[in-house]
């Protein structure tokens, strides 16, 4: 894996000016959550604009995706299966008021309000690639925390091996879902020590502003090693457990979609490669890189695993 480079490495003064505005972000998330609950939700919520950043590129040097392409082609297909449908679908997606249940094996059950999570977890910035099962690509400037900070607030259990996410099911806001071909709702998981690795975080916000409903909002899951639809979005429940969860596209096609669901640019999907991405805004395909390119972080995770098999 490339190394970042010296000059990108940030001046101290400079490190202390970021993380003042970064905290200013979680105070204006809070505050537009206010107002948004105020409002009415048959109104359209205001356009967004994007945010200073701290770079423009990823540690490769690629450069960021812009924020309209962020958030005009996206896959939610509780919404619908149309990448540039989602945005207008979604525009009316009420996130006021939400809140996080987090249980199952752990000595600190809660519940707990979106506003109360972006108080007790500052976010900070994290520049992640990310890489869609599908054979596509982008950068994206999230504004996030690591999991693993809310995991060890509520304490897993020693048996605890796995956390289950689980997406809000509501097929009046979000019409995807009446959709019986899936097994509603949207559910994925991750090994324990997956979700505590450092790069997994939970996402609230990019390109300095609060997510939009078609990214997630307002709290998702990102895990840049592994193929977008791990990362769920609009959470509602996580909880900590020893059996594998099935997430619902190992429901739905098992002998497509694996549990770990790795990006390996050495093990096909059923029914194309995943030796080349395309990086949207770019017409050329690039090589796929092992782990999305973050093997040097996680690649011990999986030491001794067939990856063929474990896709």
């Amino acid at each position: 894996m490339h190394k970042i480079p010296s000059s990108d490495i940030t001046p101290e003064h400079i490190y202390r000016s970021r993380r003042r505005f970064l905290r200013g972000i979680g105070a204006l998330a809070i505050a537009g959550l206010g107002v948004a609950a105020c409002g009415n939700t048959a109104d359209p919520p205001p356009a967004r604009t994007p945010g200073p950043v701290s770079r423009q590129s990823d540690e490769f040097g690629d450069p960021l995706n812009t924020y309209e392409q962020i958030t005009t082609y996206n896959n939610f297909y509780e919404f619908t299966t149309s990448k540039e449908g989602v945005a207008q679908l979604s525009r009316n997606f009420r996130t006021t008021p939400w809140a996080i249940d987090i249980g199952g094996l752990v000595h600190k059950p809660q519940t707990i309000a979106i506003e109360d999570i972006l108080k007790r977890y500052p976010s900070e910035e994290r520049i992640y690639r990310l890489r869609c099962v599908e054979g596509w690509s982008m950068v994206i400037p999230w504004l996030g925390f690591p999991l693993r900070n809310l995991l060890a607030d509520v304490e897993p259990m020693s048996e605890a091996r796995y956390v289950r996410f689980e997406t809000l099911y509501d097929p009046e806001q979000m019409p995807g879902q009446r959709d019986r071909w899936y097994n509603w709702p949207y559910v994925e998981g991750l090994r324990l020590d997956e979700a505590m690795h450092d790069l997994t975080i939970l996402s609230a916000g990019l390109y300095g502003n609060l997510l939009l409903p078609q990214n997630g909002a307002p709290l998702r899951l990102v895990v840049p090693w592994k193929y977008g639809f791990k990362s769920i979005k609009s959470i509602v429940k996580i909880d900590l457990v020893a059996e594998q969860p099935t997430s619902l596209w190992m429901a739905a096609a098992p002998h497509e979609y694996g549990f770990y669901a790795n990006v390996n640019p050495n093990v096909p999907h059923p029914r194309w490669s995943q030796a080349t991405e395309r990086r949207i805004g770019e017409f050329e395909r690039r090589p796929t890189l092992l782990f999305n390119g973050y093997a040097d972080q996680v690649a011990h995770l999986y030491t001794g695993m067939d990856l063929r098999a474990n896709y």
